[in-house]
């Protein structure tokens, strides 16, 4: 049996150790779509890889050190400077840029989802992949899970709150505006996206009824004809313009549009035909800004000023 002397030793060296490791408190796990990270502290040099989650971040003014090479928003232009490190593309991220900067976080999403398993080997590494089938759900999820992380949850829900209310108003005159169709049009091409598609928050989340119910919800739409348009006969006629988008010399959605066909839908003749903002739908659609930004362009639509 211990001696007492034994016994109060080791009470000093085991108080000794609890002083010097400190509480596991510090950990803070973060919930993504792939499961939980858990961070040892909140992250200082972060790489993003998701459009929508620099966007989020850029709204809430926390640093970013390294972002992906290709075309963004107008809202993320600055992020082409070369203060912000090069780090690959969404689709083919520099791992020697990467491993070189030793990040404390990195971020993917959407279209550098699929090389999280690679980058979680080099750094702590969330996916903020959106969810098809709960678009706005999932978008207002991530929000909040960068907002958390870097302590900017009251900022974040202030924010969020206008949005649901922007919603919320057009959800209610979008139940009375008649039926809708989103059309994507890109390198003199139309493809349609119906609900629980990438687009489906114009007929979930904001209550357009879809003036088709036979859309698919693959990722790249159902393709369609000019023909297609004037059958279906939309009131309103939301257009993404893909090529504006990614910057992409091509015809101009306006133009490719301007035709005999779809001159005869109700849409052309009342004037409801919504040229959504490409950046805010297509590059960082999810973003904290590019969520209101989207919200304030179908609320002016609907109160006609577009």
């Amino acid at each position: 049996m211990p001696s007492l002397k034994t016994i109060r030793c080791r009470i000093a060296a085991l108080l000794l150790t609890l002083l010097c490791t400190g509480p596991a408190a510090a950990e803070i796990p973060v919930q993504h779509t792939r499961g939980q990270t858990i961070l040892p502290a909140t992250p200082k040099k972060v790489v993003v890889f998701d459009l929508a989650a620099l966007d989020t971040l850029d709204a809430l003014g926390i640093p970013v050190f390294g972002v992906p090479a290709g075309a963004k928003p107008q809202s993320l232009v600055q992020y082409n400077e070369p203060r912000f490190r090069r780090m690959g593309t969404l689709w083919e991220p520099d791992y020697e840029a990467i491993d070189a900067a030793e990040p404390d976080l990195i971020v993917v999403g959407g279209r550098s989802g699929p090389r999280y398993e690679a980058l979680a080997k080099m750094a702590p590494t969330i996916d903020l992949s959106g969810d098809d089938a709960d678009p706005l759900g999932s978008e207002l999820r991530n929000i909040r899970t960068l907002a958390r992380l870097f302590g900017k949850e009251a900022e974040a829900e202030a924010r969020i709150a206008r949005i649901q209310a922007g919603i919320a108003s057009i959800h209610e005159k979008a139940g009375q505006a008649g039926t809708a169709l989103f059309v994507l049009s890109t390198g003199g091409r139309l493809s349609a996206f119906g609900p629980g598609s990438r687009f489906g928050l114009v007929h979930g989340a904001l209550g357009f009824r879809p003036a088709s119910t036979d859309l698919g919800a693959g990722i790249h739409g159902q393709p369609i004809s000019f023909e297609f348009i004037a059958k279906t006969d939309p009131d309103w006629l939301f257009v993404l313009d893909r090529d504006a988008a990614i910057g992409v010399r091509g015809q101009p959605a306006r133009q490719l549009l301007d035709n005999e066909l779809v001159r005869q839908t109700k849409a052309w003749r009342k004037g409801q035909v919504v040229y959504v903002e490409a950046g805010s739908w297509y590059l960082a659609a999810g973003g904290l800004r590019a969520l209101q930004a989207t919200v304030d362009q179908i609320a002016a639509a609907l109160g006609g000023r577009r």
